[in-house]
């Protein structure tokens, strides 16, 4: 006699003999037990938990006679009356079961409703099994539509398959629908203990652990992996022997290499990892077993070790892991084991990807390498930021403080020219006509305006309010670490290079925003209105109107601040001030500047980096914000709407009020 796989000898032939579908096996049995009968069953689950062989114990069910030939429907079928023996063998003429994967067409489906119009011969029903039913095609399904919903009495429909997506919604809603799950490694573990007791054949525990694991919740895979390891073992199954045939990792090997990624170990990572090549183990299976291992790890730890198992011989080592990797750590490791396994295809082999992995795993570590991280993160700064240039040498004591002194800056040279330098400047001291000493200045390298050094911002601003300007004079310039953010705070003066005798200038200066409102560039500077803001935004919604400006030259008339307007004549300089370093480009400063001349004002514009505190964005997004609550304000106003709420417990939708403009 040939021999009989155990996945067919062990097949379940009644309902008590099912495991790990209790669920399935209640329902039926009770409505079998209250003859509560529907004519179509979906079975649905993954590969091997049992939807051919729940549907054959059905189908025995509904025909049991009895071993007495007088039996009825039952929960129990006998397993010795004619209908039973035959239904096991296959041979029941009243069952018929049709492979929807090769069988998938309309004349397939259309030649086994033919039968449908005829009763049964020998059972006392007939029953339709359709295996893999999602296969069928479109007009396969709707050429039965019309039998499944309404079958004779004595027709029976169970259909099976493993993705139920696929099965129009029209047909699954003429069936009772059953999820077959897959089965947990304990329930396997227990069946495979009971089956090999039956053959004889000593199994080590660790063998059946690895191959209930293996089976990945198929029952039929379990029997058969069980087959192939008492082949592979020479009729006994043992641990090492099952591990080898299935390619997995020691859990040795796995425990090293997570407790040498606790401590940080790089050199026995690699040599695990060496060991793992060596022995021919599969890289997949090593990232399934850790994260298997971390699995455990992390139930641990928010357990406190009240989860373990006390049958698994290495629970005590993966509780001691638990104890020395923190629960950030054991997740992050699982994570990147997780996404590891995927990235195994794309290495040049399976064990590089591995090893780069494991090195990912150490690289990731919290906390790993992080004094040379700030280290370098200080040096990047350090190169980063601009270099302070020696500055002359300071005022004497005995000279008084030269709040008389004129001091004069050169007349502002064309944008385009006082955009491109880009490097940091030279230092250069250059004394002031008549004075005996020399002080030093800041020069901006962004848009090339003059601008003093933080702790003489006050003293210069107070001697430029009081001195008239000679031709000629010069003040040294050195490379400032800030931006020129201290300009708004002391007049700018052009000085004519033909201009012979000193002439105050009038000059009209935003005022500077308080110092308790956000630095640079942050987004939360409040709107702080100014008389020079009022007049650059209706200057800015004229352009705009005009179209004069558009693009990036648009967002820099919005985004900037007018700080100082001086005039000498028929010469205007204007000073600009943006947050973003973005916009501040020569093309843009010389459209904007051409746009200006365009509408009647003859400017040269300078551009600077700061903090803005009125702009003409600033200034439509205070207005919109008023739009808005104005807006909210009148709908929640509203008497209708009040009633609404009031009588029927209306809401209004957070953000559905929008205003519009008039």
């Amino acid at each position: 006699m040939s021999y009989l796989v155990l996945a067919r000898k062990y097949r379940p032939r009644s309902f008590s003999e099912m495991v790990g579908q209790e669920h399935v096996v209640q329902a039926l049995a009770n409505a079998l037990t209250q003859q509560r009968l529907h004519h179509a069953y979906l079975f649905t689950g993954t590969r091997g938990v049992g939807k051919t062989t729940v549907s054959r114990v059905l189908a025995k069910s509904l025909n049991c006679t009895g071993p007495d030939g007088q039996g009825g429907i039952t929960a129990q079928p006998c397993g010795a009356c004619p209908a039973c023996r035959d239904i096991d063998a296959g041979r029941f003429v009243d069952y018929t079961e049709l492979d929807a994967a090769s069988n998938r067409g309309v004349d397939e489906v259309q030649a086994l409703l033919e039968q449908a119009v005829y009763k049964p011969v020998q059972g006392r029903f007939k029953v339709f099994m359709i295996d893999e039913v999602h296969m069928l095609t479109n007009t396969a399904f709707n050429a039965m539509l019309k039998t499944l919903e309404e079958p004779p009495e004595y027709l029976k429909f169970v259909l099976a398959t493993t993705d139920p997506q696929k099965v129009p919604v029209t047909v699954l809603s003429r069936c009772l629908q059953f999820n077959l799950r897959p089965m947990a490694p304990e329930t396997v573990l227990e069946h495979l203990t009971r089956v090999l007791a039956a053959e004889n054949v000593a199994a080590e525990a660790g063998a059946l652990r690895l191959l209930s694991r293996a089976a990945r919740g198929s029952m039929r895979d379990a029997l058969s992996l069980t087959d192939q390891a008492i082949a592979f073992g020479a009729g006994r199954l043992e641990e090492a022997a099952v591990r080898q045939m299935l390619g997995s990792a020691d859990r040795g090997h796995v425990l090293r290499l997570i407790d040498a990624l606790a401590r940080g170990d790089g050199l026995t990572v690699i040599e695990t990892s060496e060991a793992l090549r060596l022995h021919g183990l599969s890289a997949a299976a090593t990232l399934e077993e850790m994260s298997a291992v971390l699995q455990r790890m992390a139930v641990n730890q928010a357990t406190g070790g009240m989860h373990a198992d006390p049958a698994d011989p290495d629970g005590a080592e993966i509780a001691r892991l638990a104890t020395i990797l923190p629960p950030d750590e054991t997740q992050l490791l699982y994570s990147i084991c997780l996404h590891g396994r995927a990235e195994l295809g794309l290495a040049p082999d399976e064990y590089a990807g591995l090893t780069m992995v494991l090195l990912r795993l150490l690289a990731f570590k919290p906390g790993a390498n992080l004094g040379a991280a700030q280290e370098k993160k200080t040096l990047a700064l350090a190169e980063a930021a601009p270099r302070a240039v020696a500055t002359a040498s300071p005022v004497p004591e005995s000279m008084p403080a030269s709040r008389s002194a004129p001091i004069s800056i050169p007349a502002p040279q064309p944008v385009a020219r006082m955009a491109a330098p880009q490097a940091p400047m030279p230092a250069r001291s250059i004394a002031p006509v008549g004075s005996a000493a020399s002080a030093p200045l800041a020069m901006n390298p962004v848009d090339n305006a003059p601008a003093l050094k933080p702790a003489e911002s006050s003293a210069a601003s107070a001697t430029a309010s009081s001195a008239s300007l000679r031709p000629g004079q010069r003040l040294p310039v050195v490379d400032a670490v800030r931006p020129a953010a201290s300009l708004a705070s002391r007049p700018i003066s052009a000085t004519p290079q033909s201009s012979s005798e000193p002439m105050p200038l009038p000059v009209r200066t935003a005022p500077e925003a308080r110092l308790d409102t956000p630095a640079p560039g942050a987004a939360g500077t409040p709107l702080v209105p100014t008389e020079e803001g009022n007049f650059w935004h209706g200057l800015v919604r004229q352009l705009i109107a005009a179209e004069a400006v558009t693009a990036l030259v648009r967002e820099l008339a919005l985004q900037s601040q007018l700080v100082a307007r001086d005039a000498n004549g028929s010469s205007q300089h204007w000073l600009l001030r943006v947050e973003r370093e973005s916009l501040n480009s020569g093309s843009s400063r010389e459209r904007l500047q051409t746009a200006l001349q365009a509408a009647g004002h003859a400017v040269t514009l300078t551009v600077e980096i700061g903090r803005v505190s009125d702009s003409p964005a600033k200034r439509n997004a205070a207005a919109a914000a008023e739009r808005q609550q104005a807006a909210e304000q009148l709908i929640h106003e509203n008497p209708f709407v009040q009633a609404m709420m009031r009588d029927f417990g209306a809401k209004i939708v957070p953000g559905s009020i929008k205003a519009v403009d008039a």
